[in-house]
């Protein structure tokens, strides 16, 4: 049987002629080799991001190289021991560890991410329509290459919605992913809200103050919130899915009196990026998809996020729903996110990527419609039988009107009603409201917005 053994006696507890007093030992600080990273691009994100490398002196990181087209108009005195160049071949064929890529577009960047991964490095990005087009194939390769590329800069700004979908939620299983992912519309929106401004008049305030492009289409039309929705879906919900696959509508049909009835209705108006999985019983998974303005509950989260601020809502299976706000634009906040990349990149330092971090589903189908009541705005020269025209051409379609609603005091020669529908098909709606469109009372086309019920 076995004994447990006997504690030394007080006079045997000192160290006999055969045992050595361990000597104190200090433990010596481990050194860490800084990780080299060089920019592309040197903008109002560039900048900030050097900016944050700079101040923190205890990061693991040391900026080594940017880049940029006609760098000498680009050079500051306050990085002293970068090397610029305009040359980026230079940088990708030089040590650095990390390349951020901040650049923009699709190409050329598409193809200095690609050397960049192939060369040995890994990558950084904000770049949104190249992750959205090509993301699976650079996480693929970077992981071919035992590489990395982070890219949560390149959704919502300084909100770290990737990140908290990638490593957060990782072992929940994502369902629907919803949000506003557009400052600049929001901005528009809100302000029109608040002010009762026109469309055109708030457009033009946020290109006074910056949130805006000269050209703005690629807010106001959505495909900005689109690329930014593609990812989410391939990162979240794990789906392949293509920009040209989401129904993206515009925010300029929105006018201030819609927000006004919108009112009456509990509601307000958002530009909303949406998309939802449903897992079909024959196999496969179908998804919903959209980038359009619709009406919100007041109730809702979405419906309280003011100005250029950006909201993510992720819904798992177990968690429930997660809703990440703040700053979705603009250099600092997008600087914290790319900083906060390379750091992901630092901590993960010499692991390989896991296989699953590149497998997605490709979904049976993709669609922007959805079964839901439905806000109807028409503009008309007045006359009797209107509503009734209206109502037949419904009735066909066996769509059922819920409220009518018309606020006195406009002109009949461009009076404004609405219609608010029972739920339903927004593909049937659609063809109800082509016939519709073709009778000569209108003086502007009609507005349908999905009103989406929490």
């Amino acid at each position: 049987m076995a004994q447990l053994a006997k504690p030394r006696s007080k006079a045997s507890s000192k160290p006999t002629s055969q045992e050595a007093t361990p000597a104190k030992v200090t433990p010596q600080p481990r050194a860490t080799r800084k990780l080299k990273v060089a920019l592309l691009g040197f903008g109002t994100v560039g900048s900030a991001v050097a900016r944050l490398l700079l101040q923190d002196a205890r990061s693991p990181f040391v900026l080594t190289q940017v880049f940029n087209r006609d760098v000498k108009r680009k050079k500051v005195d306050w990085l002293p021991d970068v090397h610029w160049t305009q040359n980026v071949n230079e940088v990708l064929s030089s040590d650095v560890d990390i390349v951020v890529e901040l650049v923009g577009g699709v190409a050329p960047a598409g193809d200095w991410v690609r050397k960049a991964l192939r060369a040995g490095k890994s990558v950084v990005t904000a770049n949104k329509l190249l992750i959205a087009e090509s993301g699976p194939e650079l996480v693929q390769l970077a992981q071919e290459m035992g590489q990395r590329i982070e890219f949560g800069a390149s959704v919502a700004g300084g909100i770290p919605a990737i990140i908290a979908i990638q490593e957060g939620l990782m072992a929940d299983r994502l369902q629907k992913i919803e949000g506003i992912l557009n400052g600049t519309c929001n901005y528009i929106l809100t302000s029109m809200e608040a002010k009762g401004a026109t469309f055109a008049d708030a457009l033009a305030q946020a290109q006074k103050l910056g949130f805006a492009e000269a050209d703005p289409r690629g807010d106001i039309d959505g495909y900005d919130a689109r690329a930014k929705l593609v990812i989410l879906t391939q990162t979240g919900l794990r789906l392949q899915v293509s920009s040209e696959q989401i129904l993206c509508l515009p925010i300029s049909t929105i006018e201030a009196i819609d927000f006004l009835y919108a009112r009456e209705l509990n509601c307000t108006i958002r530009q909303i990026s949406l998309a939802k999985k449903e897992e079909r019983a024959s196999g496969g998974v179908k998804l919903f998809a959209f980038v359009r303005p619709a009406l919100v509950p007041l109730t809702s989260l979405i419906a309280h996020v003011q100005a250029n601020r950006n909201i993510v809502m992720a819904t798992g299976e177990f968690a429930g729903q997660i809703a990440l706000s703040g700053y979705g634009a603009g250099g600092d906040p997008t600087a914290v996110a790319v900083v906060s990349d390379l750091y992901a990149i630092a901590r993960r330092a010499g692991a390989r990527p896991s296989a699953s971090e590149a497998t997605s589903e490709v979904p049976v189908s993709v669609t922007g419609e959805l079964t839901v009541p439905h806000y109807l705005r028409f503009v008309v020269r007045d006359r009797p039988g209107i509503v009734a025209e209206i109502a037949a051409v419904l009735s066909k379609y066996c769509v059922g009107i819920d409220a009518l609603l018309q606020k006195p005091g406009y002109p009949v020669d461009a009076l404004p009603f609405i219609m608010t529908l029972e739920p339903c098909s927004s593909a049937v709606l659609g063809n109800a409201l082509e016939e519709i469109a073709r009778m000569d009372f209108h003086v502007e086309p009609p507005l349908c917005l999905p009103i989406l019920m929490e």
